[in-house]
This record gives structure tokens, sequence and C-alpha cells, in this order.
């Protein structure tokens, strides 16, 4: 379990493809003092295994169904990636509930850069829309955001500028992809409401 309040901003050092699987190297600083191999990590809203840790980086996983449902695919090196450990039981709640589960990924068609604040617009699939609601939660590479604005597939986020500095959101631009998991809890009412509908 995540909360998507991101611990620092790595970056692909190395990438191993293969035919069903890819390897990643990230470098990163301030993970590497908590993180062990087998520990879950989020990587850009994605949950995966640290496999193997040293000094500088770790090493991570991806498998062919990952690499083809969210942005990991698309990584090449040198790019900055957020990382976020699971956390502990004693860590402070400051997000929302995230799995790390990417239910698909968004492009963005706007942005918009103001002294205060940044504007980001997304088309998302119109399957995800009945789980987004305005002022409601919503996971963006892993990053925990308030959606401001739902019209039609469009939804817009409005980031702070601490948002900015910690994560890699000051990095994206029009046409790129942001992995995207929807809130939870809005999933299990779902279920709920389904079975009762079922029961009646």
């Amino acid at each position: 379990m995540f909360t998507g309040i991101i611990h620092e901003v790595g970056k692909v050092k190395e990438i191993t493809r293969s035919t069903d699987f890819a390897q990643l190297e990230i470098t990163c600083s301030q993970v590497l003092k908590d993180i062990k191999i087998g520990d879950s990590i989020a990587v850009n809203g994605v949950c995966l295994t640290a496999t193997k840790v040293n000094t500088m980086s770790f090493d991570v996983d991806v498998m062919i169904k990952t690499l083809e449902l969210t942005s990991l695919g698309k990584l090449s090196k040198n790019v900055s990636v957020n990382l976020e450990l699971a956390m502990s039981a004693s860590d402070r709640f400051g997000g929302h509930f995230v799995q790390g589960h990417v239910d698909a990924v968004a492009v963005i068609t706007k942005t918009l850069v103001t002294k205060d604040w940044t504007q980001i617009q997304l088309k998302v699939l119109p399957d995800l829309l009945k789980y987004i609601v305005a002022q409601g939660s919503i996971c963006l590479d892993g990053v925990s955001l308030t959606v401001g604005e739902v019209a039609q597939d469009l939804i817009s986020v409005w980031l702070i500028p601490k948002t900015l500095e910690k994560t890699n959101l000051a990095d994206k631009k029009i046409g790129d992809l942001l992995n995207v998991e929807v809130d939870l809890l809005a999933k299990h009412i779902e279920r709920l409401m389904q079975n009762k509908s079922k029961d009646v």
C-alpha cells in the first residue's frame, strides 16, 4: 500500500529489454537508505519489487503485461521517475489509499504554467470517468492529487510549486502519458452496489 506522497525523484540509468520483460536500473539516494531486496516500491505509480540494491541504484523487473498497460514501456535512459516506498504501519498518512495497480494511461492534452500554479489537462478512458469526480482523489504517475475539473473525457489537476519541485511532473508536456490509478474507494463502492442490486 502507498499514499501517493513521493519520497524521491530517481533517474533511469539502464534498461535491459527481453521478449517478455524489462529490467530497469534506477539511480537515487534517499530511498536507498531503506529499501531492501524484495521490498515493494512504486515507480511512476507502478508497484514493483526491488531485485537488486547497491550503494547508488536499485533494479526492478517489469513484466510484459505491465509494460503494455502502463507508461513504463515507453521509458528511456536518463528519464526521471517518481519513487515511493510502501508505507509502514507507523507512517503518517498524507495522501490517499494507493495500491500501485495502474488502471490505464492518460495523455496530456494541455498545460498551463503560471507563477503560482500549473494546470495539466488529460484525456482519460471513458470507462474510468465513473470513478473520477471533481475534488476527488486521483493518482497520476504515483502522485496523489485532487481532481480540479471533469469535462466529458477530460480531467484537469492544478499543481502547486512544491509538487512540481518534489516530483517529475514539471518535466511533462503535451502528448506525454501518465499512469492513472483511480480512487480505490470508488471501485469498492461500485462493487458493493453491484452486489446489492443482485440481492434485491
